[in-house]
């Protein structure tokens, strides 16, 4: 599945990919465009059902979880193959992520790695709701999400949501670290977090990310314990009330101390039930879903079977 704005000669990756598979003695890959009107869910259930036996993405991170979210339940794996500017998953998998040929040839191969996907339901409804004590997938829906990476809500997204396709284009990770500062002066919101089956608790919070995976755009560790097949989502919950604030908690997270701060707090959790006090928009792998004043992540351990070699 490819993204054709992600790319620069579809000529070129056709004939990487027909060498490659060529060379390891397997059928040459038939590329398949995404649409803006469809970055990749129909394109892999199509897929699927024509019996493919391995779907690769090659585009952003938003290409990668839409292939993901429709591979979750089969028996076919995910290839990764570089596109797009963070390249998250491979990231944080250890694949290659600037050479197509290298990682053309993991795609390609036979070794996988069975991962975890975590699911975000927007403002579920009573039917939605999981039991934390025994947390089960939640059914496909239109306010259903998965992500294979990382899941956030305010200033998260908000950065996402700002940053301009052009501009990641040219400057990569840097485009963040621009549109990130236009929000740090953002007011906080009231936030009730409840993880498992434990105690609701109530903060003023600037963002919160749920992850599967620890290694954000640009190298920087956010979960440092996050591991993408341990059965758990890894939670990070950010109260920085001003300026000062900001400074400590990036230089806690950019020199990989793992002890938290006064605005930082980590955790871990199967099930992770957030309430806000107003609107917040919410992001699942880069994607930005809208407002939502009630989400719910729940992880679906070993869900997905990823090409690793």
């Amino acid at each position: 599945m490819v993204n054709p704005t992600k790319v620069d000669d579809l000529d070129d990756v056709r004939s990487c990919l027909a060498a490659v598979a060529a060379e390891l003695g397997v059928p040459e890959p038939r590329l398949v465009e995404t649409t803006a009107e469809d970055p990749g869910f129909g394109q892999t259930r199509e897929a699927v059902a024509a019996g493919a036996s391995v779907v690769c993405a090659l585009g952003g991170d938003g290409t990668v979880r839409a292939v993901a979210q429709e591979l979750v339940g089969t028996d076919v794996p995910l290839g990764l193959l570089p596109g797009g500017t963070g390249n998250l998953l491979a990231r944080n998998l250890g694949l290659p992520v600037t050479s197509l040929e290298d990682a053309a040839r993991i795609a390609l191969g036979s070794t996988v790695r069975r991962i975890d996907v975590g699911w975000l339901v927007v403002d579920p409804s009573e039917e939605q709701l999981v039991d934390p004590a025994s947390p089960t997938c939640p059914e496909r829906a239109d306010n259903v999400h998965a992500f294979a990476v990382m899941a956030g809500l305010g200033f998260d997204a908000h950065v996402m949501d700002d940053a301009p396709e052009d501009v990641k284009a040219r400057a990569g990770w840097a485009a963040y670290v621009a549109s990130g500062a236009q929000h740090l002066g953002d007011e906080p919101f009231g936030l009730e977090v409840r993880l498992d089956d434990g105690e609701p608790t109530r903060v003023e919070a600037r963002t919160v990310v749920v992850g599967s995976c620890g290694e954000l755009t640009g190298g920087v560790v956010l979960l440092p314990d996050a591991e993408v097949d341990d059965g758990c989502l890894d939670v990070a919950v950010l109260t920085p009330q001003h300026l000062l604030h900001w400074f400590g908690t990036a230089a806690r997270v950019l020199t990989g101390r793992r002890k938290d701060g006064p605005a930082l707090e980590r955790s871990r959790a199967k099930v992770v039930h957030l309430r806000s006090e107003r609107p917040e928009p919410c992001e699942v792998d880069g994607d930005v879903l809208g407002e939502a004043t009630e989400t719910l992540f729940v992880v679906q351990p070993s869900a997905l079977d990823v090409r690793v070699g």
